[in-house]
């Protein structure tokens, strides 16, 4: 089971908007499938051009890893060593801060991943999460853990 086209632009759609409706500065949202290929992209004017790749190396992290950001954070704070050599085989595409977000369905199958940049990372979250909620599907940020 995958996240769909539709499901996809639907959390890039709300992301946005959510984060317009507060304020933020202009975002960038990714949407991934399980396996890291992606699905959606957006880009709102203004968002630097390093923005897509950062959105999706948020989700591309949490996917890679089985582990949301904060985990992943608290990972490369206890060991830096091994954090930089995940990031070096990763190619770059992991990071420790808040923006990526597992997608599951209500019953908890993974779906894929979202990754919001542009603005602070926990309001980066905060679209992703709206997103995911607008597509009636779950997010899992570490934060309800």
């Amino acid at each position: 089971m995958t996240i769909t086209l539709d499901q996809a632009r639907t959390i890039v759609d709300a992301a946005l908007e959510h984060g317009t409706a507060q304020g933020f500065n202009p975002l960038t949202v990714a949407v991934l499938d399980p396996g890291g290929a992606l699905v959606a992209l957006a880009r709102q004017d203004g968002s630097g051009n390093l923005r897509p790749d950062i959105a999706v190396a948020k989700a591309w992290g949490v996917l890679g890893m089985g582990m949301t950001n904060r985990a992943i954070a608290a990972r490369a704070a206890d060991s830096p060593e091994f954090f930089t050599s995940v990031a070096a085989l990763a190619g770059g595409r992991i990071l420790s801060v808040p923006g990526g977000v597992f997608v599951r369905a209500t019953d908890g199958t993974l779906l894929g991943a979202v990754g919001v940049t542009g603005d602070a990372s926990l309001n980066d979250e905060a679209a992703a999460v709206a997103g995911i909620a607008a597509a009636g599907l779950v997010a899992q940020t570490g934060a309800e853990e």
